[in-house]
């Protein structure tokens, strides 16, 4: 099976060369290219691009390649055996299930990020003003993240539940494959409401958030990161964690609305 990830790095063919007295075998080995595979949710991306930069500037010898997507879709792709160094998950139900079977590298899990969940609709829109919103005639369509696969979407369903009204909104429900196919429904108009993480609502001018969710609705949103299992770059991988995990890292993150899991 192929796969395909959402940015490529470019790599180099191996070139014969001569045999090298030992010192200069060492300096060569130590500039040698890492190639690391970070397969994260979504959510993430826009912080993660700005990190890989900040990464990359302080270790030019290791190449990052992102896959981003649904948490649910990502941890099935591990399970089925795609390459992927570091995963990046918004929620602990996908990292667990990993780690139940055996799949990620002892220790390396942490929890990284909080995020909270939102209700936006169009940039103008009136008469929408809380989840009870959804069951009046100002919602015909409301968008939400595919609850079997996206984080998001279970964080939404469950959050509806607790009110009692996931059930009686099926008919205007909308399903994202992830957040940011959730939050572009929105922009576009094409429904009325929408709930994502506070974060994507963050980064769009064409959408206004008219409520926060309560937390207490639905699972603490946390990101956690570990090492997969079958990394063949173990070391590496673990490096990049502990930057993710650092001061300079948390700040990016704070940028785009992130909450650091002190």
């Amino acid at each position: 099976m192929a796969w395909s990830f959402g940015m490529i790095a470019v790599s180099c063919a191996q070139i014969p060369t001569p045999t090298l007295p030992a010192a200069d075998t060492e300096a060569a080995t130590a500039n040698e290219t890492v190639e690391l595979t970070v397969s994260a949710a979504a959510s993430v991306q826009d912080a993660m691009k700005e990190v890989q930069s900040a990464y990359q500037a302080e270790n030019p010898a290791v190449v990052l390649t992102y896959n981003f997507g649904a948490s649910g879709s990502l941890a099935q792709q591990i399970t089925q055996g795609a390459p992927t160094d570091i995963f990046l998950s918004a929620s602990q139900q996908w990292m667990d299930d990993l780690e139940a079977k055996g799949q990620l590298l002892a220790d390396s899990r942490q929890d990284l990020l909080r995020n909270s969940l939102v209700l936006i609709v169009p940039q103008g829109t009136t008469g929408i003003t809380d989840l009870n919103s959804f069951a009046t005639d100002a919602v015909s369509k409301l968008a939400i993240g595919e609850p079997e696969s996206t984080p998001v979407g279970r964080y939404a369903k469950e959050a509806l539940a607790s009110l009692g009204l996931f059930d009686d909104l099926q008919s205007k429900m909308v399903f994202g494959k992830d957040v940011r196919q959730v939050l572009s429904y929105v922009e576009t108009g094409n429904v009325n409401a929408g709930l994502v993480y506070a974060t994507d609502a963050k980064i769009s001018e064409r959408v206004q958030v008219v409520a926060t969710v309560p937390a207490d609705l639905h699972s603490p949103i946390i990101y956690p990161v570990g090492v997969v299992a079958d990394s063949e770059n173990a070391e590496a991988a673990q490096a990049f964690i502990d930057f993710l995990a650092s001061d300079t890292a948390a700040a990016i993150f704070a940028k785009y609305g992130f909450d650091r899991v002190e």
